[in-house]
């Protein structure tokens, strides 16, 4: 029990966002977010190099799959950040497509393919990796 004296230590959540248009060259703003939030809650490296890998690549799909290029869509990106993890959230303004239906990026045949390697990296390099319902939004989760 605390006496008067004592306050009890309240885990924070920090929550940061960005509304990208569709052209691939705001990603930069991305990076920067990802190195501002890395640098402030040190994170390791390879977590940092595993974000930044991951958020690229879903922020690219985002764009051109979902948002089809169109610069009058948004890309939203998330952060939630605490002590433990970081949480990040892609959603585009897209009609969706269901992840459980890409082809197999490692099978023979899609092996020499120039696409198709995005989703199955952000699930490699991911603690989590969720998808909506739609199909339009994506949760990264990262331990920190």
């Amino acid at each position: 029990m605390l006496n008067s004296m004592q306050t009890a230590k309240v885990p924070t959540t920090e929550l940061y966002t960005l509304q990208l248009p569709s052209r691939p060259a705001s990603i930069i703003q991305l990076e920067s977010l990802i190195e501002n939030i890395a640098d402030k809650h040190q994170v390791a490296d390879d977590t940092f190099a595993n974000m930044m890998t991951c958020l690229s690549e879903a922020v690219i799909n985002a764009m051109v799959h979902g948002n089809q290029l169109d610069t009058d869509k948004l890309v939203i990106v998330n952060a939630e950040v605490d002590q433990r993890r970081i949480v990040w959230t892609v959603t585009d303004e897209g009609e969706g497509f269901s992840p459980n239906q890409l082809p197999d990026p490692t099978a023979p045949e899609n092996l020499e393919a120039l696409t198709g390697r995005g989703v199955f990296i952000m699930k490699q390099l991911a603690d989590q990796c969720i998808f909506n319902d739609r199909g339009n939004e994506i949760e990264l989760h990262f331990k920190i």
